[in-house]
């Protein structure tokens, strides 16, 4: 005969898998939500908070997957555990009368409910807090994954991967790799296979970083995990492959581009990983010196003509375009882009993303775009002839045309123009101006020290002055520093060059002359080179000398 106890035990015994079912049912639409929740919460005499502090995991109500009931129970049913204790728990929640899902959860816990009635968006920001309290407790290392079950599932914080069926351990050490890349703002992320072992490192403000080392048998299952997420063929190991994944991570549009390359030990892995959602910032917030901002602030609100931005891959060359487009982006002008890929949405800017499988490239859609009454257009890069002739041919009939190259320095774009077959006097006639830039890394201000600048890095600098205060600079600290986690770096900034086309530099033009002879005339007429602007960074404590010699080295002669 079952007592009472054993009927009471029985009732309260439900799986978080049948509880997760059992809610879908009740799912209600942000919309549907009552919008006076304080009325609403007055009338069913329950607490109102208009703010959630955010909360602690609370770990001794966890029942067997407590992240998905914390994740995409929440999600659905806007309400989440928040803490409690072995008399209650405590839930708030958008939907108070939603009382099915709440009596599942009841059973779920087998303990009885404290409700407190908060706002939809407050629901959504402490399911991201707990998540991120959850992430940061744990180790996103393989081993013992089969004995740590369902705790590793809290290190997923991707919102549009099914985390219901994200079970195997493969999966969450995945989705573990790119939310701890996003985390730390890292830019790319290696998986890289060696002979015995799977090494993962992260760039981080331009510098690789090792992050975490496996056993070389699981690189076949992450490689084959990351190309499912991408839509590779994952039969497919002799060649090269490129894919993207789009995932929301922590409520933010993150895009990943994905290459694979076969190498001696296996598929070598690199994901860039772009936040969409990142704030642009404004063209006086990027580097640029007061003197080369003001001239660049006349150029962009030219009615015609090409302005370019040169640098090696990941110098910055998109955001300082996307900069002066946020600059001279108003309701009574049409802004058109074509890009690979659309890095961050601009509002009130048409933005196209080239598709190669379908013929649509830089030269198709920038035709395309001219069709569509322009006023400035922006192509992401120039990178053949054809490209090239249409954006001349668009700024010499009254279009400002905004692009990037691939050279090492400003003076070398013209070249490259005319080595494309562009002939001198179009390049000449068309050419406002070039921008040559580098990226630094940021002394961290908490850790960063004050020094003298040798007589060897004042030459290499280019600086010339006798005087005791000219040597006055910062260096890289040398204790531990919590704030950039030792790194001694935090953040970057640009170093730029600003050539502007005048007679002088049209002259030289049109006799074909070479990159150093442009250059050379360009000094004498006051244009400062990366080395010398990043000289003045360094003067004023922003970077260190070694960083700006680094980064420069092409000048050196």
């Amino acid at each position: 005969m079952e007592t009472g106890t054993e009927k009471e035990q029985e009732q309260t015994e439900i799986t978080s898998e049948e509880f997760l079912v059992e809610v879908e049912e009740h799912y209600l639409p942000p919309d549907e939500i009552d919008q006076n929740l304080e009325k609403l919460a007055e009338d069913l005499g329950l607490e109102y908070r208009a703010r959630l502090d955010p909360p602690e995991p609370p770990i001794d109500l966890r029942i067997g997957d407590f992240d998905r009931i914390a994740g995409s129970w929440g999600r659905q049913t806007y309400s989440i555990p928040i803490g409690g204790d072995e008399h209650k728990v405590i839930v708030a929640t958008s939907v108070p009368t939603n009382i099915e899902a709440l009596s599942q959860l009841e059973l779920c816990y087998g303990r009885p409910l404290e409700i407190i009635v908060t706002e939809p968006e407050e629901i959504t920001q402490a399911i991201n807090a707990m998540r991120t309290r959850l992430m940061s407790t744990r180790t996103s290392s393989l081993e013992n994954k089969e004995d740590e079950g369902t705790d590793f599932e809290s290190q997923l914080k991707i919102d549009v991967t099914d985390a219901d069926d994200d079970d195997a351990p493969i999966m969450r050490y995945v989705n573990a790799i790119i939310f701890k890349a996003n985390n730390e703002r890292a830019s790319d992320v290696h998986i890289e296979p060696f002979e015995n072992q799977l090494k993962v490192r992260f760039r981080i403000d331009g510098v690789l970083y090792d992050i975490d080392s496996q056993d070389k048998s699981h690189h076949a299952a992450i490689t084959s995990r990351l190309k499912v997420m991408a839509g590779l063929n994952i039969a497919e190991k002799r060649l090269p492959q490129d894919g993207r994944i789009g995932l929301k991570i922590a409520g933010k549009d993150v895009d990943i581009r994905v290459s694979t390359v076969p190498t001696q030990f296996g598929e070598r892995s690199v994901l860039r990983l772009l936040d969409k959602s990142n704030t642009v910032l404004e063209i006086d917030q990027i580097g640029i010196r007061d003197h080369n901002l003001v001239r660049l602030e006349k150029l962009i609100r030219k009615p015609n003509g090409i302005v370019l931005v040169t640098g090696p891959t990941g110098s910055g060359k998109t955001t300082t375009l996307y900069a002066a487009l946020n600059r001279i982006n108003t309701p009574d002008s049409n802004i058109l882009t074509v890009e690979d890929p659309i890095e961050y949405q601009l509002d009130g800017i048409g933005q196209m993303q080239v598709n190669p499988m379908i013929d649509f490239t830089f030269a198709s859609g920038l035709r395309a775009i001219l069709r569509q009454d322009p006023d400035v257009v922006m192509v992401g890069e120039i990178r053949d002839a054809e490209t090239a002739e249409i954006a001349i041919q668009a700024s010499l009939t009254g279009h400002l045309v905004f692009s990037t190259l691939h050279t090492n320095d400003a003076p070398g774009a013209i070249t490259r123009l005319i080595d494309m077959g562009i002939e001198p006097f179009l390049v000449s006639s068309s050419l406002l101006a070039v921008m040559g830039q580098r990226l630094v890394r940021r002394l961290c201000k908490h850790c960063k020290e004050p020094t003298e600048l040798s007589d060897e890095e004042l030459f290499e600098l280019g600086i010339h002055t006798p005087e005791t205060s000219g040597r006055s600079a910062f260096r890289p600290g040398t204790s531990d520093c919590e704030h950039c986690q030792n790194t001694r770096f935090s953040g970057r900034t640009g170093i730029h060059e600003l050539l502007i086309i005048n007679d002088t530099v049209r002259s030289l033009i049109l006799q074909r002359m070479d990159s150093t002879t442009i250059r050379n005339a360009a000094i004498r007429d006051g244009f400062e080179t990366l080395r010398i602007d990043g000289a003045h960074k360094v003067l004023a404590g922003v970077t260190s000398a070694e960083e700006v010699i680094l980064a420069t080295h092409e000048e050196v002669q």
